[in-house]
């Protein structure tokens, strides 16, 4: 199917889903449907800066970063408007709204796994984060040290065999592994640079959503690294 037919079903399926949904308090923007409180209207460079100056504090001053949850809490209960979302690993060391300063309640959508992979379920929430929600940037983050990756690597390198739902999970990781491999520099390293890179771009190629609202400017994708040592973000494209 050619890109103009998805936009044009897209719409057609649009339309038909806004009248039903207007008994229940929607709202259409754009095309899409929203819910009925305003979108960020933060641009993909601004929330880039953003997530930028927020890991630079909780670099320089982690004990800045906490948030004040409980009016937090009562604001955003009714809506959410989130300014960025994330896709990073499920490693309980990485934590997105403490590493970009200490982000309160209703600003970031995110998503994680292990070895921050693009599944079925991801690109949904993406996609949901983005015309739904209207996130204008989409952060794929790696981290340091990755069990996951380093699990691909072992099965690139040493034949590795993985039980139960860990090897499909890990399969998923292993082209990034096979794509270092030989190259020079830490191999794991190298692997999770690269497993970052192609989720990334995979969200931009499989996703007719995400393309038609990145070609619009109306949405970013970047790909990251975190590192667990010094808490520094390194955002590598």
């Amino acid at each position: 199917m050619c890109f103009e037919c998805v936009k044009i079903s897209r719409r057609k399926f649009m339309s038909y889903a806004a009248a039903g949904a207007a008994a229940a308090g929607y709202w259409t923007v754009g095309g899409a449907l929203s819910p009925s409180f305003a979108k960020t209207s933060m641009s993909a460079d601004e929330a880039l800066a953003k997530l930028k100056a927020g890991n630079q504090k909780f670099v320089s001053a982690p004990q800045l970063c906490a948030a004040e949850l409980t009016n937090n809490r009562s604001a955003v209960a009714k809506g959410q408007s989130p300014w960025a979302t994330i896709l990073t690993c499920a490693d309980s060391r990485v934590s997105p709204e403490l590493i970009f300063g200490g982000v309160g309640l209703g600003e970031l959508f995110v998503c994680r796994n292990a070895g921050n992979v693009a599944d079925t379920a991801v690109m949904g929430t993406i996609e949901y984060g983005a015309e739904h929600l209207g996130s204008p940037l989409v952060v794929v983050m790696g981290h340091s040290r990755c069990g996951a990756v380093q699990a691909a690597c072992d099965v690139v390198e040493k034949d590795a065999k993985l039980p139960g739902s860990i090897k499909p999970m890990v399969d998923a990781i292993v082209p990034a592994a096979k794509a270092m491999k030989g190259k020079s520099g830490d191999f794991v390293d190298l692997s999770v640079r690269e497993n970052a890179r192609l989720n990334a771009q995979k969200v931009m190629a499989e996703s007719e959503i995400v393309k038609e609202l990145a070609h619009g400017g109306k949405l970013k994708v970047v790909y990251a690294r975190y590192d667990l040592d010094t808490g520094a973000v390194e955002f590598l494209g």
